[in-house]
């Protein structure tokens, strides 16, 4: 882990913590799933214990919550997959067009419309039985307000696009 830069020590250290949940915090967080930290219930402890003390306070706090109600309604992966990708692999599945209109909401969300979409986004691939890498999915919400939209963007093409087939 010393190869990491502090974030990325502070997502693992996260998700490792998420991970480590036993059923009973997992189904506290995931009846909180779609809250704010302000409107949670029955999850506080469970959420600032599992929490990176750095973060505590500070304005990205939000953004882990959102991770933490989130992380027991799908399967965790840890192979730096977007969520533009395993979202194409869930399309490719159902075969359904509409996912292309929810994906596309998703992406022009901005933060406080991410929490609804995201939600119902993550029970769709759950639904189609695929993993989600919480960690990536972690920090690129860290970075989704980034002038340059470089997540957003990066989740189209790997959605739209997808990567090359291998011979």
């Amino acid at each position: 882990m010393s190869d990491m830069s502090p974030r990325q020590q502070q997502v693992a250290a996260f998700i490792t913590a998420l991970a480590r949940l036993d059923n009973a915090g997992r189904a506290r967080l995931k009846r909180n799933a779609g809250r704010t930290l302000n409107e949670a219930r029955d999850v506080h402890r469970i959420f600032y214990q599992a929490l990176p003390y750095e973060v505590a306070g500070r304005p990205e706090e939000e953004i882990y919550f959102l991770i933490a109600t989130l992380y027991p309604l799908a399967k965790a992966r840890s192979d730096g997959v977007t969520l533009g990708t395993t979202l194409r692999m869930a399309r490719l599945l159902r075969e359904s067009e509409s996912i292309d209109r929810r994906f596309q909401a998703l992406i022009d969300s901005d933060l406080d419309q991410l929490r609804f979409r995201l939600r119902q986004i993550v029970r769709l691939i759950a639904a189609s039985e695929q993993a989600i890498d919480w960690g990536q999915l972690l920090n690129d919400l860290l970075a989704w307000n980034h002038p340059d939209r470089y997540v957003q963007l990066r989740w189209a093409r790997d959605y739209f696009v997808g990567q090359p087939a291998t011979a």
